[in-house]
C-alpha cells in the first residue's frame, strides 16, 4: 500500500512539474535516512515504501510537489525541478535557489 502511495505521489509530482518546464536530474545514491533528514530540514513531505522513497516540497520551505527527489534502493536518486536548474545535492534539489541582489 505504501509503495502505491509513493508511486501515485511521485506520478502526480511529475505531472505537475511537467506542465511548468520540469527538468529531471540524476543525483548520487542516498539512503532513506539521508533523504528524510534533508526533507525534514527543508520542510518537505517524506514518504517511503518497500523499495522506494521520496520527498516533495513547494521549493520554498513547505510540502508540495514543485521540487521532488525520488530514490529506489541501490540506485541513484533523481530530482524533478522546475526551470533549467541543475541541482547537485538533495538540499538544492528541494529548495529554489536564493535570489541574487543586484
Amino acid at each position: 500500500m505504501r509503495s502505491l502511495t509513493i508511486a501515485l505521489f511521485m506520478t502526480g509530482a511529475f505531472a505537475v512539474c511537467g506542465s511548468v518546464l520540469a527538468n529531471e536530474v540524476s543525483l548520487h545514491k542516498h539512503s532513506a535516512d539521508e533523504l528524510k533528514a534533508v526533507c525534514d530540514k527543508v520542510g518537505g513531505k517524506f514518504s517511503q515504501g518497500t523499495d522506494s522513497y521520496g520527498c516533495g516540497t513547494d521549493c520554498k520551505g513547505g510540502p508540495g510537489t514543485d521540487c521532488t527527489v525520488g530514490c529506489k534502493t541501490d540506485r541513484p536518486c533523481y530530482a524533478q525541478v522546475t526551470g533549467a536548474r541543475r541541482p547537485t545535492t538533495l538540499e538544492n534539489a528541494l529548495q529554489a535557489p536564493a535570489r541574487r541582489k543586484h
